[in-house]
């Protein structure tokens, strides 16, 4: 099925599988090399990856904004990888954990810059009808990546125990082909034509002013982005996820084999959820996909077996395959595309700034009433999310 996508889809995706492998080879052994090697503590991963995520959420809104007023989407995207693929590597030369720091908040500025003009690269470059599964088959395309990166990362290491310093340094390879795949995409002719919204028809010029990139988002796209807040607040991290596993009791050499195993699923049927959100309305699918992830969480609060978390664990990637696409492909929907990259920025955010909250909402709960508590409410706020995306979609 995918065999049939642009040309420039297929690049954008081979971008973002290389530069992910980079990013995960890394990102699994931060922990430990903060804290062991560099002198840190769990401060200090904390202080990190918050600071890096934050910084990537803001930046997010500028970059989709200034990608509309250039009317170019490019330029920003490269610089996005360009400056992870550069940064990155350096973590190889840190000798105290403010290094890292510096190099992660960097990266994560690559990430701000790039992520918003990506998605409406992506926009422009499909069908309308067929967004769900370009954005699907990108999703895919990113967690195979995140599949490869640990995996390649554990061979190195079996075969030069220790040298961890090399492994970082060597992922300037993937990053600089990354970088390089972008050279070759060509942006979608800014040409007049019509675009299709969820609601039907509506003309969309392509040769409107650069001024149309700071007009009011439109209402339609501010609701589901409040609603999709609502869902955020009770989304917190996947760390969670794994501590809940650790406590049943399994092994820490166990918990890469389950992460991979979800980021399995999530390649495997990233794809064809996008496909059924152009086939059955996005609504739907997301819809489908928020209940499924109450239910994930509804199950990590009453089950305490290795076994069934793990199944939990699987199945939530089948959330994650149902909703990634479809609500990127919504984002589009609702957008005349002179705007999309401001769009993105705004929804990227979103989820960023609200991951960040959920997580310390989550943490709160789970210190003051206990873990079934903590997930229960994150059951119940994508239940109540569910509901109002079903009512405004009437």
């Amino acid at each position: 099925m995918s065999k049939s996508l642009p040309r420039g889809v297929w690049l954008l995706g081979w971008t973002s599988l290389l530069n992910d492998a980079a990013s995960e080879a890394i990102y699994p052994l931060l922990p430990m090399f903060v804290t062991t090697a560099l002198g840190g503590h769990a401060v200090s991963l904390g202080i990190i990856e918050g600071t890096a995520d934050a910084a990537s959420s803001l930046l997010k809104v500028v970059a989709g904004r200034a990608s509309d007023a250039l009317g170019r989407r490019r330029p920003l995207v490269i610089a996005g990888y360009g400056v992870a693929a550069v940064v990155r590597p350096l973590i190889a030369l840190a000798t105290a954990w403010p290094h890292v720091f510096a190099i992660r908040v960097v990266d994560r500025v690559g990430k701000g810059i790039r992520g918003a003009p990506r998605d409406a690269m992506l926009a422009a470059l499909a069908p309308a009808a067929a967004r769900g599964r370009v954005f699907g088959f990108h999703r895919a395309m990113d967690h195979t990546g995140a599949i490869v990166g640990p995996i390649a990362a554990a061979l190195f290491l079996w075969l030069r125990p220790d040298a961890y310093r090399t492994l970082f340094a060597l992922t300037v390879v993937p990053g600089a082909l990354a970088v390089a795949l972008l050279f070759f995409v060509r942006e979608a002719p800014r040409v007049p034509q019509k675009g299709v919204s969820e609601r039907g028809e509506q003309p969309i010029d392509r040769d409107r002013s650069a001024a149309v990139a700071w007009r009011p988002l439109p209402s339609e796209l501010k609701r589901f982005l409040l609603i999709l807040a609502l869902f955020t607040l009770g989304n917190s991290s996947d760390a969670f996820l794994l501590l809940q596993l650790s406590a049943a009791g399994l092994p820490v050499a166990g918990l890469p084999l389950v992460w991979a195993a979800l980021h399995v699923v999530k390649a495997g049927l990233s794809t064809t959820g996008g496909s059924l959100s152009d086939r059955y309305g996005r609504r739907a699918l997301i819809v489908v996909g928020w209940l499924v992830y109450a239910g994930v969480y509804a199950g990590f609060a009453f089950s305490t077996s290795i076994a069934a978390l793990s199944t939990w664990l699987l199945v939530y990637g089948v959330h994650f395959a149902l909703v990634e696409g479809s609500e990127k492909a919504l984002v589009a929907d609702l957008t005349p595309d002179t705007m999309h990259g401001t769009a993105f920025g705004w929804y990227n955010a979103v989820l960023g700034l609200g991951a960040l909250a959920a997580s310390l909402l989550f943490a709160a709960i789970w210190q003051a009433f206990g873990a079934p508590a903590a997930f229960l409410t994150g059951s119940g706020l994508a239940i109540a999310a569910s509901t109002l995306l079903l009512v405004d979609g009437r």
